[in-house]
C-alpha cells in the first residue's frame, strides 16, 4: 500500500519571493557604468520582485582598497543585506596565480568575513567579470595568457569560481554569459569603445544574469528592455537564463541552502529517521497522517506498506528545503516468541527468562531494536555461533529483530520479552 500525502501540506514560500530583497554592490566602474543596480531593480520589478540596492563603487577600486574604504565599511556595517555582490578590479583576477593569491584572495575573504558578521544571513555573490574585447594589451608582454579575450576570460572564470568556493559563496557567471553572447550573437555590441566597459547591451546582460543568480528564476519574458530593441533584449534574457539556471551547482549557487535529506533504518514496524543536518527546525510527515517536530525521530507504523515521508528543514535564516522519500515498511508476521519456549531455535532468536539467545544458520549481522527505534543489539556472527545477552533487556516489551546474512538474505520478526 502506497500512502497518499496529506492534502494539507505546508506551503513553503521562498525567502526570496513576495518580499523586498536588499542587494549591496561592492565594486567599481563595472557596476556604475550604465547604472547596473538601477537596471537590476527595474528588471526585477517587471517580473514582480522588489529589489532595493546600494553601492560602493569608486572607479578602478580593488578588494584591498574596499577593506579600508569608509563608505564600503559603513554599508557593510549597516547590515540587513540579502545579497552582497563583490567585483574585483577588472584585471587583477587574471594575473599570475601567485599575485592573485597575495593581492586578491585574502581581501575577498576579509570582505566576506565582515559581511557575515554584520549580515549573518546574507549571501556573498562574486561578480565574475569578462575578458577585454581583444585581450589585455597592457599586460600581454609580461603575461601571455591575457593576450587574447579567450585567455583572459578563462582566467577570470577560474579565479572568481575559486573565490566563491573558498568562501562558501555564490558566483554570478556574467563572464560566461558574455562569452555565450559573443559566440551565439556576435552582432550584439557588448563593449563600449574602450573595449573593456559594458555597452548598454552588456549592462542589460549583466542585470539579467544577476536576476537569474539571485532569484534562481528566469528573466525571460521581462517587459523591461532598458531601451534595447525587444528582440535583442529577449536574446540576452535567454542567454542569461540558460547560463545560470542550467548549471547552478557549477556556479556554487545554493551552497548555503539547508539540506533536508535524511537516512532511515528499519526494524519491523519501527522506522528511525536521521537528518543529515541537525541545526534548524524540522517537520516530519510520516505518510500515515501523523507528524513530528523532533530533530532525530522514529515512528511506529500500524501496517506494512510504502509511505511517502516528507521532511521539511528550515534554517536560522528562514531558508527552506523539502525532501520526500518513499519508505518501505515490512512488518513480519512471524509469531511472537514467549518465555514458554524451552529450546533455542536454529536461525530464530528466543527470549528465555529475560535472556536473549540467537544461533544463526549462516554468517551475518544480528540487530535488535525497541519500539522507540533504539538499537539494543548489533552483532556480527559466524554460522552456528550462538549469541547470548543476559538480563539487561526490557521486560514486558515488544522488540524487533533482523538478521542480515552475508548471502544478502534478510530475516526479521518480533520478540516478546517476558
Amino acid at each position: 500500500m502506497r500512502s497518499v500525502l496529506l492534502s494539507t501540506l505546508l506551503v513553503v514560500t521562498s525567502a526570496l519571493s513576495a518580499q523586498t530583497t536588499r542587494v549591496l554592490f561592492i565594486g567599481n566602474s563595472y557596476v556604475y557604468t550604465n547604472d547596473l543596480p538601477g537596471k537590476l531593480t527595474q528588471l526585477a520589478l517587471s517580473l514582480g520582485d522588489t529589489v532595493i540596492t546600494a553601492s560602493s563603487t569608486p572607479g578602478g577600486y580593488t578588494f584591498q582598497q574596499h577593506t579600508t574604504n569608509a563608505t564600503t565599511q559603513q554599508l557593510i556595517d549597516q547590515g540587513g543585506w540579502d545579497f552582497v555582490a563583490l567585483q574585483e578590479q577588472s584585471q587583477i583576477p587574471s594575473f599570475p596565480i601567485s599575485q592573485v593569491q597575495s593581492d586578491c584572495f585574502p581581501f575577498a575573504a576579509e570582505l566576506v568575513d565582515s559581511i557575515r558578521v554584520h549580515s549573518p544571513c546574507a549571501e556573498p555573490v562574486f561578480y565574475m567579470t569578462w575578458g577585454r574585447q581583444n585581450g589585455d594589451a597592457g599586460n600581454c608582454p609580461n603575461w601571455p595568457p591575457v593576450c587574447t579575450y579567450e585567455g583572459m576570460n578563462e582566467l577570470l572564470r577560474e579565479r572568481y569560481l575559486q573565490m566563491a568556493v573558498d568562501n562558501s559563496a555564490s558566483c554570478a557567471p556574467v563572464g560566461m554569459a558574455w562569452k555565450h553572447t559573443r559566440d551565439q550573437q556576435p552582432a550584439i555590441t557588448l563593449y563600449n569603445a574602450d573595449e573593456s566597459h559594458p555597452a548598454l547591451a552588456g549592462t542589460y546582460l549583466i542585470a539579467c544574469t544577476f536576476y537569474a543568480t539571485l532569484f534562481r528564476q528566469s528573466p525571460v519574458g521581462s517587459t523591461y528592455t532598458a531601451g534595447l530593441d525587444p528582440a535583442t533584449a529577449a536574446l540576452l534574457q535567454n542567454i542569461a537564463a540558460s547560463t545560470v539556471l542550467d548549471s547552478l551547482s557549477t556556479w556554487n549557487i545554493g551552497v548555503n541552502d539547508p539540506d533536508a535529506s535524511f537516512a532511515t533504518s528499519s526494524a519491523g514496524a519501527v522506522v528511525s529517521f536521521n537528518p543529515g543536518t541537525a541545526a534548524g527546525t524540522h517537520t516530519w510527515f510520516f505518510g500515515d497522517g501523523t507528524t513530528d517536530n523532533s530533530t532525530v525521530t522514529s515512528h511506529t507504523y500500524g501496517q506494512s506498506g510504502v509511505y511517502d515521508v516528507m521532511h521539511i528543514l528550515t534554517d536560522a535564516c528562514g531558508r527552506v528545503d523539502t525532501v520526500i522519500t518513499p519508505v518501505n515498511v515490512v512488518i513480519s508476521s512471524v509469531p511472537e516468541t514467549g518465555a514458554s519456549e524451552t529450546a533455542i531455535a536454529f536461525g530464530r532468536p528466543l527470549m528465555l527468562q529475560g535472556n536473549l539467545y540467537f544461533t544463526p544458520d549462516r554468517a551475518g549481522r544480528f540487530d535488535v531494536w525497541n519500539l522507540n527505534g533504539q538499537q539494543l543489539v548489533s552483532a556480527e556472527l559466524g554460522m552456528v555461533q550462538t549469541f547470548r545477552r543476559w538480563s539487561d533487556l526490557p521486560a514486558n516489551a515488544v522488540l524487533f529483530w533482523r538478521f542480515t546474512g552475508d548471502d544478502g538474505m534478510i530475516d526479521s520478526g518480533r520478540l516478546l520479552a517476558p
